[in-house]
């Protein structure tokens, strides 16, 4: 049950630490909206987008106003586009009209960015991704809002290292034509290796072709919440260190969850995932660098960086699936130099060097990000800085990504038990990725003595809370003294202990049955 305190604890992480929402996302499947004719495709895609999304801007808002939690951006990811314009386009500039019909779709609804100007080329590069890839320096050029990237590589195919080649010239010739804006065109285009089969959050995004119609994906950040925090606990021991994180992004993704759930039931749209990422802003504050100075640090590229950040992506990342299972994307600590006033400080001391970021890179959930380079600087060296950012990302099973300056799955990497409120224990390890319950009645009746209370009230002794006359327990939900969510999980959880034990009483059976008693130690 929600307290007081910890109401009074949110709103200070809100007003003081720089606590927000970073993106209410939606996804939507253009698939069905090919056609070989290229103004049927744009209006295809203008009519589903714009009847999918047309209160998405709205229903954050809103959220936004009841609950006093900052949403920054509302935005759509979208299917591939090669995948979606193959047919009609055959020239660079079809795929371009594609794009300035999605810019007007962003104008209209309001969004902040819509990413899928995208294509898959991990292996081979089809006429339709070559052709989409060769148009996004114009396409990028002429709208606002809209977001590109390419996935050139991965740890099943290896590298396509003649994406690689292509996407330097590519990425020099969107900051040629936008020089005139900061080459801000770089900034919305991203080379990925290993990415997810659903990406929703930008620049990279592009909703996956085994998703629903229309998904709601939420990103969360709060790297001043973390860093105030362990403020808080400056001088203590690694282990008080590494729970204050965890416990502060259990925080911060609950804050994620109560909005993605709402968003969901507004909009009539499935809940997808929470992406926990400390993404940090130019913000006082608001700073993973920071963080990583809380934690021991001089700067940020001094010795031991990499390890700080290790430890930091790690204890997020448990953090976060703690609080929610549905915790995806991206999930970690970003590390955009640009964007980040102690990595900027960082640099200008001369403790960060862009071999130094290649090497934090290999620990956290990105690549390379946001980070300025001459513009001197040739296609043939860009290309080369993105083989070695793929090469790690491929080698290390993960996700990397460069992107000029202008949500994968949670993992982990070591074995801990984790203390529970209320006296429990989870042990979290590699290849774990659920957890089950084995002769948990006890403990369900601890947790939940609020509800086995009520229920000794019942009218019959082995009532299942469900439609039976004289139930106190739904009486409790309909008068407002129980939550009707506590009381759902309640019920799960026992009929999946009911089911262990006669998976259990059944194994028993079938030993018996074959002479091949229990063995007591």
């Amino acid at each position: 049950m929600i307290n007081i305190s910890e109401v009074l604890e949110t709103n200070k992480m809100i007003e003081k630490e720089n606590l927000d929402v970073r993106t209410i996302t939606m996804g939507i499947n253009l698939l069905d909206c090919a056609d070989s004719n290229l103004d049927v495709l744009c209006q295809n895609i203008y009519n589903k987008m714009t009847r999918f999304a047309k209160n998405l801007v709205k229903t954050g808002e809103d959220i936004a106003k009841e609950y006093g939690i900052p949403i920054v951006n509302k935005r759509i990811s979208i299917t591939p586009i090669a995948l979606v314009g193959g047919t009609a386009c055959h020239t660079p500039d079809d795929y371009v009209k594609i794009a300035q019909t999605l810019d007007r779709v962003a104008e209209e609804l309001g969004v902040n960015f819509i990413g899928g100007y995208s294509a898959i080329v991990s292996k081979g590069m089809t006429r339709s991704d070559e052709l989409l890839i060769r148009s996004i320096p114009k396409a990028l050029a002429c709208t606002e809002r809209i977001c590109s990237s390419v996935n050139v590589g991965s740890t099943k195919t290896g590298i396509n290292m003649d994406a690689v080649r292509l996407m330097g010239e590519i990425i020099k010739e969107t900051a040629e034509l936008t020089k005139e804006r900061d080459s801000l065109g770089c900034a919305k285009l991203v080379v990925l290796c290993n990415a997810p089969d659903d990406n929703p959050f930008m620049a990279g995004a592009f909703h996956g072709v085994s998703e629903d119609d229309a998904i709601i994906n939420v990103g969360v950040s709060g790297p001043g919440v973390v860093k105030y925090a362990l403020e808080q606990v400056r001088g203590e021991g690694f282990e008080v260190l590494c729970e204050t994180i965890k416990r502060t992004a259990f925080k911060i993704t609950r804050v994620g969850q109560l909005v993605a759930q709402e968003a969901s039931r507004r909009l009539g749209v499935p809940f997808g995932i929470i992406d926990l990422s400390l993404a940090p802003t130019p913000a006082i504050g608001d700073s993973v660098a920071e963080i990583l100075q809380e934690i021991g640090l001089e700067h940020p590229g001094a010795p031991g960086t990499t390890a700080a950040l290790a430890l930091l992506n790690d204890q997020v990342k448990k953090g976060g699936v703690m609080a929610s299972s549905y915790v995806g994307g991206l999930s970690g600590a970003f590390i955009p130099v640009s964007e980040d006033q102690g990595m900027i400080n960082a640099v200008e001391a001369g403790a960060l060097t862009l071999e130094k970021l290649e090497a934090m890179t290999c620990v956290c959930s990105v690549g390379l990000d946001m980070i300025a380079i001459p513009g001197t600087t040739s296609a043939a060296t860009i290309s080369g800085i993105i083989a070695d950012e793929t090469a790690i990302g491929m080698i290390n099973q993960k996700t990397t990504a460069v992107r000029g300056d202008g949500k994968g799955r949670h993992t982990t990497v070591s074995r801990e038990i984790i203390y529970l409120p209320t006296g429990g224990r989870i042990i979290d390890m590699p290849g774990v990725r659920g957890l089950g319950l084995w002769d948990a009645d006890e403990g369900i009746g601890a947790a939940f003595s609020d509800i086995e209370e009520i229920a000794s009230s019942c009218r019959f002794r082995d009532c299942t809370h469900t439609n039976e006359p004289g139930c106190a327990v739904r009486a409790a939900v309909e008068s407002g003294d129980l939550a009707a969510e506590r009381l759902e999980s309640y019920v799960r959880l026992r009929e999946e202990s009911a089911q262990v034990k006669t998976r259990r009483e059944e194994a028993e059976r079938i030993r018996s049955r074959r002479g091949h008693p229990r063995r007591r130690r």
